[in-house]
């Protein structure tokens, strides 16, 4: 259990000093954990309602940071290189985002050109939106389950189930974390001096 911790400790950390310095996008983080545990609540009564949620507010909003307003040069306060970064990202880095958004952004048109899914869902465009929302579920579940697989086979068993735990629970960790971030936007500050990451170094 003091391995799992660990290890679940380690992922947070640096996730928060690799990805985060954009105070936009701990700003978007926070607004996406929000939204996230909305989806959390409502996936019970809804599951279709959750996974449109989740995947239009909180995954956009998430993913936004990343892509737009995350510094892409030299890291001067983990002394590290963006390509660096990107080659010991434990979940998805930049290039499987691209390959996991793209089939997001693909499954709508898929689902209009054939309305049934291959015959997964019954025949009719009327509940359109709906089918979307089981899609992307199953989309969101599919690629969870398919990276911790693989960080099972790749690196180890324990690596796998922690970082499943840490994507699982990040709603929860972000808004402890960063809820103070739009604040230091509105302040003027758009970069956090990582003194937290400094003071540790």
């Amino acid at each position: 259990m003091a391995g799992f911790l660990e290890t679940l400790k380690t992922q947070r950390w640096d996730d928060h000093r690799y990805y985060h310095h954009s105070r936009i996008n701990q700003s978007l983080h926070f607004v996406s954990a929000i939204s996230f545990l909305f989806s959390y609540v409502i996936v019970f009564k809804d599951p279709a309602i959750s996974a449109l949620a989740g995947w239009l507010v909180a995954m956009t909003t998430r993913q936004t940071g990343h892509f737009f307003f995350e510094p892409k040069d030299y890291d001067e306060v983990n002394q590290a290189t963006h390509a660096h970064k990107e080659s010991i990202k434990v979940g998805y880095n930049l290039k499987r985002k691209v390959v996991l958004l793209s089939l997001w952004a693909l499954s709508p048109v898929v689902l209009w050109l054939e309305p049934t899914l291959f015959g997964a869902f019954p025949s009719g465009n009327a509940e359109y939106m709906h089918h979307l929302g089981i899609v992307w579920l199953l989309l969101g579940f599919g690629a969870l389950l398919f990276r911790t697989v693989q960080l099972c086979i790749q690196q180890s068993v324990l690596k796998g189930i922690v970082w499943f735990t840490k994507i699982a629970t990040d709603p929860f960790h972000d808004v402890k974390l960063y809820f103070r971030a739009p604040l230091y936007v509105l302040r003027g500050e758009l970069m956090d001096p990582m003194a937290d990451v400094v003071h540790r170094a």
